[in-house]
């Protein structure tokens, strides 16, 4: 799998999410090996954007469309200065449940001295997790160049994932948790999205 994370500053939400809808109607028919999207704008204007692919080879064909290219020169005067591109050809998607009906998403982005580790700890005790977290709708993690990562996780809902928050963790998650803060090299951005836009080949809010 390969993905694609797109960011930047945007003045222009409401314009930025009618530029995704024109795309999902008008040019995702043609976009063979595309697999889905979840994205939006946080509060203080910062957009971003993980399209997925399953191959960098379909992204390549589809950036290569000149359909694409003349919708991406117009969606690329909404954000102020420009837009930046990571891309990833390590990309693990979890899915507890229906990523597609999430009603809040919250884009963690950071770095970490030990990739694999860092995996592993969050891959530990899948079942105790969703008995723990069940407003945990699963995640889509892309790991990049130099340890850096973008973890899209999505929740049923904000005042889900606010409540979760504040749970006492069980002793054995808190330890995995210390373990993988001690990994981070650096201060983790978050974006939190209360008006995610979700797409897929088959269905799209």
């Amino acid at each position: 799998m390969f993905a694609q994370v797109i960011q930047g500053r945007t003045p222009d939400a409401d314009g930025l999410r009618v530029a995704v809808d024109r795309w999902m109607e008008e040019l995702a028919p043609g976009a063979e090996g595309w697999l889905g999207s979840t994205g939006g704008v946080t509060d203080d204007g910062r957009s971003i954007e993980v399209v997925r692919f399953e191959s960098e080879e379909a992204a390549r064909r589809n950036s290569a469309r000149p359909e694409q290219g003349r919708w991406w020169a117009e969606t690329e005067k909404l954000f102020d200065g420009g837009a930046t591109f990571q891309e990833s050809t390590d990309v693990v998607v979890d899915a507890q449940g229906d990523l597609d009906r999430a009603g809040f998403v919250q884009v963690m982005q950071g770095r970490t001295s030990d990739p694999e580790r860092a995996r592993q700890l969050m891959a530990q005790d899948p079942d105790a997790w969703a008995a723990f977290r069940p407003d945990v709708l699963g995640s889509v993690e892309a790991q990049h160049d130099g340890g850096a990562f973008t973890l899209v996780l999505y929740f049923t809902s904000e005042a889900d994932a606010r409540a979760g928050e504040r749970k006492e963790m069980p002793l054995e998650m808190r330890a995995a948790m210390e373990e993988m803060g001690k990994l981070m090299v650096e201060e983790p951005r978050f974006f939190d999205l209360r008006r995610p836009v979700m797409h897929s080949p088959t269905r799209s809010t």
